[in-house]
């Protein structure tokens, strides 16, 4: 398969591209920058620069099409403000839906937060966040054109996998290492059953696919 990874550079996204070019797959991630490239092809994967809070959706879908699934796991990042946590967390996400639309791709699973709420209320930058996360997830739960899936990490450490969780609409809070994070979206991506979830994510003692399995229809 060919999967596009948005933010590929991210520590969850590089994680998500050595398990898909370990088992075959194309894994191109987009990038900001052409310093980030190296380490995506360290990681099996393909790089493409792109900037995503500037680029148009044309440019985008040309990236996309052909796909046959893609990820949004963008984010502002650590120090970003206010702004940044709007057109990043919140408009690279609107605009990779677009593109997907357009490019014809329908499986999207976008890497949320716990939490993610556009109503959320506050006025620090977490809380930006947060409406952010919570206003693109509403974006994208209107899209018919999309066989999306959104997954609500806990908190992300990164401790080695443990490849148990809990994973459900509602499961608490709690931590989650990256490595069970990246490594339920490739099950995620390979069960189409469970497009039009909204999963939250965090360790537990559940086999991984066993998790993603007893969420799909005819699989579990």
């Amino acid at each position: 398969m060919r999967i596009v990874i948005a933010g590929g550079h991210g520590r969850i996204a590089l994680r998500l591209e050595r398990l898909l070019a370990a088992r075959g797959d194309r894994a191109v991630g987009i990038i900001r920058t052409e310093e980030q490239a190296d380490d995506l092809r360290a990681a099996g994967a393909e790089p493409v620069v792109l900037d995503l809070e500037s680029a148009p959706v044309r440019s985008v879908a040309a990236v996309l099409r052909g796909a046959d699934a893609v990820v949004f796991a963008a984010g502002a990042g650590a120090g970003s403000g206010h702004a940044r946590k709007d057109t990043v967390d919140r408009g690279a996400a609107v605009l990779f839906a677009n593109a997907a639309e357009r490019a014809e791709v329908r499986r999207y699973l976008a890497v949320s937060a716990m939490g993610a709420d556009a109503e959320h209320p506050g006025d620090e930058v977490f809380d930006a966040y947060l409406r952010a996360k919570g206003a693109a997830d509403d974006d994208l739960r209107f899209r018919s054109g999309l066989d999306w899936t959104i997954l609500r990490p806990g908190a992300l450490t990164d401790e080695p996998g443990t490849g148990r969780v809990s994973l459900g609409p509602v499961t608490g809070r709690g931590p989650v290492p990256r490595d069970d994070v990246a490594a339920a979206l490739v099950r995620l991506i390979d069960t189409p059953a469970t497009a039009g979830l909204v999963l939250e994510l965090i360790g537990g003692t559940v086999p991984l696919a066993s998790a993603v399995d007893a969420l799909a229809p005819g699989t579990g």
